[in-house]
């Protein structure tokens, strides 16, 4: 039970959690802005602006060097997970998305069946990225000096 109990007092989990929860409402937000609706499944899904994933590792790496300075060894490993989950989310997943949209496509066009279309927003724009890390680093700073 006491590891449970640690789980939730650690400072650069619950950071990470909360500059997640961030991005997911600004998306929220930005939807509502653009569309007059609230669209709540986006709670829980991935691309769109700011990054969720740029977010959540950027403020754990940031934490984790408040914490444990930035010199030490368990940051160069946040740091390195960071720039890897934000590279691939401007590279790769962004590339998946685009063929989706392809494919997609080209399954109407043949009047090709699926149960469910490929998923085409699954990527992010380096801007997206971008805005996400800065929005990480921004709630890590602001948990570890006032809260």
């Amino acid at each position: 039970m006491i590891y449970i109990q640690q789980l939730f007092e650690n400072k650069a989990i619950i950071a990470s959690v909360i500059a997640w929860a961030v991005a997911q409402i600004i998306k929220i937000i930005l939807d509502l802005i653009s569309n007059g609706s609230i669209n709540w499944n986006l709670i829980f899904s991935s691309g769109g602006m700011p990054s969720s994933h740029s977010a959540f590792v950027c403020a754990l790496a940031v934490m984790t060097g408040l914490n444990q300075g930035f010199d030490s060894a368990i940051f160069a490993v946040t740091f390195a997970f960071a720039a890897v989950v934000m590279y691939d989310a401007a590279g790769v997943r962004r590339a998946a998305g685009s063929h989706a949209v392809i494919i997609n496509k080209l399954m109407d066009n043949f009047n090709i069946k699926l149960d469910e279309k490929l998923k085409e927003f699954i990527g992010h724009t380096p801007i997206q990225v971008g805005a996400g890390a800065i929005l990480g680093i921004v709630i890590a700073i602001i948990y570890y000096n006032f809260i």
